[in-house]
């Protein structure tokens, strides 16, 4: 295992330490946990609060800000935070107006934060959730029950963040966050699989001319493996499973090209470039692109398509300012 990394016990801790030291303008630690949020508390408005293992840089720590989250909790690589980690990013976040938590499908996430949901529940605090199941690769895997939550969360965080910040009520914060998870769908790719630094060894193996379909973002495999395709070909192979998902046609629609953590930007844009045509020959309009690293596994090589179906309140909130370490939008 080659990584640049002082020791694997210290990886989650120092990583979150010099987070911290490169935003503080954003971020602030609360002391004693590995809690993260926004550097200055903003009182009346529902406080939104997202999180899972590390691994998944920029998610989510680097969406911590103006129009995003108000608190994210990493665990362990590619592991929940505990209760009652996820417990004390609530108390630190909390308003009159209540906490929304948005937890991506996974068995250790659902379980972890709805059982910090209910102490929170018992000090007082109102707190709703909403669970992000976009990934349309697999119905059930090795680390949930149902549809895994992927990249599409991102724009869970952005929409539902634009949201809150207008001083909307808990109810409707998390009915907007529901449209989004409703109208988002997302499948993924990989040519190279990753390391976590605690296993020392890569979760799948791939030969040079494999590639494998339908990866989580944890590391873990897909759906079937076979001979790597030109771009476009994995691009029409991905787009046939989102678009038989959900009626795209005729729709404005959002496009999340995201890097697992080692693909090339050239090798994003030239995704992108076949996204699009495909898209506008099925008479589907783009209305905003998004090309980077949003949500990724390590140094998996690869890549995820998410596309979310808009309607004028979503393209409004998508839109709206944000600032935050990894997206800042000016509006």
């Amino acid at each position: 295992m080659k990584k640049i990394i002082n020791a694997v016990d210290q990886v989650e801790e120092q990583m979150i330490e010099g987070l911290q030291k490169a935003y503080p303008q954003y971020v602030r630690r609360v002391e004693g946990t590995n809690v993260l949020v926004r550097a200055k508390k903003k009182e009346g408005k529902v406080a939104l609060v997202s999180g899972g293992g590390s691994g998944h840089e920029p998610a989510h720590a680097g969406y911590i800000g103006t129009g995003m989250l108000d608190g994210a909790v990493p665990g362990a690589v590619f592991t929940s935070p505990t209760p009652d980690q996820v417990f004390e990013a609530i108390k630190a976040v909390a308003t009159d107006k209540g906490v929304l938590m948005i937890v991506k499908n996974y068995t250790g996430d659902v379980m972890n934060f709805e059982m910090a949901a209910d102490m929170a529940r018992d000090e007082g605090i109102t707190v709703e959730e909403v669970i992000v199941n976009d990934d349309v690769a697999v119905d059930g895997s090795l680390y949930t029950v149902g549809r895994r939550g992927v990249a599409g969360t991102v724009f869970v965080h952005k929409i539902t963040g634009a949201k809150a910040e207008t001083g909307a009520s808990l109810s409707e914060v998390k009915a907007t966050a529901e449209k989004v998870i409703a109208n988002v769908r997302s499948m993924s790719m990989a040519i190279r699989p990753c390391t976590v630094p605690a296993a020392g060894k890569p979760g799948f193996e791939l030969g040079e001319d494999e590639m494998e379909i339908g990866i989580g973002i944890h590391g873990e495999p897909g759906t079937h493996r076979e001979p790597l395709k030109s771009a476009d070909e994995i691009v029409d192979q991905l787009l046939a499973k989102i678009l038989a998902d959900i009626d795209f046609a005729g729709s404005e629609v959002a496009v999340m090209i995201n890097g697992c953590g080692a693909t090339p930007l050239m090798e994003l844009f030239i995704v992108n470039n076949h996204v699009h045509d495909v898209l506008t020959q099925k008479g589907i309009k783009v209305y905003k692109t998004m090309v980077g690293e949003y949500m990724t596994s390590l140094e998996m090589e690869g890549f995820s398509i998410s596309l979310l179906k808009l309607d004028d309140e979503l393209k409004k909130l998508l839109d709206a300012p944000a600032d935050t370490p990894a997206i800042k939008e000016l509006g």
